[in-house]
């Protein structure tokens, strides 16, 4: 079996929101794979005390632990009950109510000898190979088709220059928008403190035979993709398993330096965190 993971942060000041694992065997047999995207919370308070990286370390911990433990449960029960689990560690000293408590997205995958089982909550991405090579993308989209107003403010502030004023309103403007579709109806999920979440995503389960490997991508390696237009989620995964993860990652920095005010290709950071998951099974 091949492993590898890679995973940078976007500023090298600041501590990184990813987080990403794999354990073997799980419960004597097969094994799962754990991959979190911290969200950055905009300057203010979020009403709780801890980081976003004590956040994604205590989920990520909680669905490893779960994955490998409790084979009767399915994927959404594991999500439920880690995201239970971590909220209960602070439920006393912090507001989880509040809007952008620490939260993450979230790809868990969980394969024995007879099956592979995945689940996908918000903009990280899974690559599914089959025996063929021919691979698939299992995406939830939700957050990339928000109402076209949404998507107009957000043009809107890209197309102003970095820095000026104007930008920093109508970004403003745009956040607003963004956040009052934050895990609600007709919005974007993600795991944050409600349990109920973990029913939104994107799950599914192939038979064993079917799936020769996976990766998981965080959105700040999914640019090579989405933002930089460099190739197709195939050719991304061909790239992953010929020159592996930490090759992906150095090439988006690459294109990310090329253009680092975002001109040629808008994004909302100039560097984000990356991380990267590829298992042969």
């Amino acid at each position: 079996m091949r492993i590898e993971l890679a995973t940078e942060p976007g500023d090298p000041t600041r501590p990184n929101e990813d987080y990403a694992a794999v354990m073997l065997p799980a419960a004597g047999q097969g094994g799962s794979l754990v991959l979190l995207d911290g969200v950055t919370p905009p300057a203010g308070d979020d009403g709780c005390l801890h980081s976003v990286p004590w956040f994604t370390a205590r989920l990520g911990g909680a669905l490893g632990e779960l994955s490998v433990s409790r084979r009767d449960m399915t994927l959404v029960e594991i999500l439920a009950t880690a995201i239970k689990r971590t909220a209960d560690t602070h439920i006393q000293t912090c507001d989880l109510s509040h809007p952008r408590t620490p939260q993450a997205t979230v790809v868990l995958v969980r394969w024995d000898d007879e099956r592979v089982e995945h689940l996908v909550l918000s903009d990280s991405a899974l690559l599914v190979a089959a025996p063929d090579g021919r691979v698939t993308a299992v995406l939830d989209e939700r957050l990339a088709h928000l109402p076209p107003a949404i998507r107009e403010l957000r043009d809107t502030v890209r197309a102003l220059p970095r820095g000026s004023a104007e930008r920093e309103a109508a970004g403003r403007e745009y956040g607003a928008a963004v956040e009052a579709l934050r895990n609600a109806e007709g919005g974007f999920f993600t795991a944050a403190a409600d349990p109920s979440a973990a029913a939104r995503a994107i799950t599914g389960s192939s038979p064993r035979t079917a799936v020769t490997a996976v990766a998981a991508l965080t959105d700040g390696v999914g640019r090579w993709v989405e933002t930089f237009r460099e190739g197709s989620w195939q050719e991304c995964f061909d790239l992953l398993r010929k020159e592996g993860p930490q090759h992906l990652v150095d090439r988006v920095r690459d294109l990310e330096r090329a253009d680092p005010e975002g001109t040629t290709f808008p994004r909302g950071k100039r560097h984000d965190d990356a991380a990267a998951v590829y298992a042969e099974l």
